[in-house]
């Protein structure tokens, strides 16, 4: 059951994904990094939030249902390994500048997600 809740969780974060790419590209001109960035943030923001909600008890999961959230759709969802290739690739293109702030906004701006989603989730209590 487990492998299903992963199975199907992660093919709903990875549509959920490639939406988040198709509409970044038409936003922008170009899906990398701003889809990356932008899936990376949102995914920090929902761990975060579901922690906290979790955490103080105002949210209960099974462990099927937790998985299938945490492990299958956040997992499909939030790309860590693509932002190590879009950065690469920044390098590789000679936009080291871009690259920087590429990492800088993304590991901050994730930490600071995770953070706002948790600490907010407190707040409700």
């Amino acid at each position: 059951m487990t492998w299903i809740a992963v199975i199907l969780g992660g093919a709903a974060g990875c549509a959920a994904r490639h939406a988040v790419n198709l509409a970044c590209a038409r936003l922008t001109g170009s899906s990398m990094p701003v889809a990356t960035a932008t899936v990376n943030l949102t995914g920090s923001l929902l761990v975060g939030a579901l922690a906290g909600l979790i955490a103080i008890g105002k949210l209960q999961l099974s462990p099927h249902v937790r998985t299938f959230v945490f492990v299958g759709i956040l997992g499909g969802f939030t790309t860590f390994s693509s932002f190590m290739l879009d950065t690469l690739t920044l390098v590789q293109s000679g936009r080291e500048g871009t690259a920087l702030a590429n990492l800088a906004v993304q590991l901050a701006g994730g930490v600071a997600c995770v953070w706002a989603g948790y600490y907010g989730a407190l707040a409700l209590r």
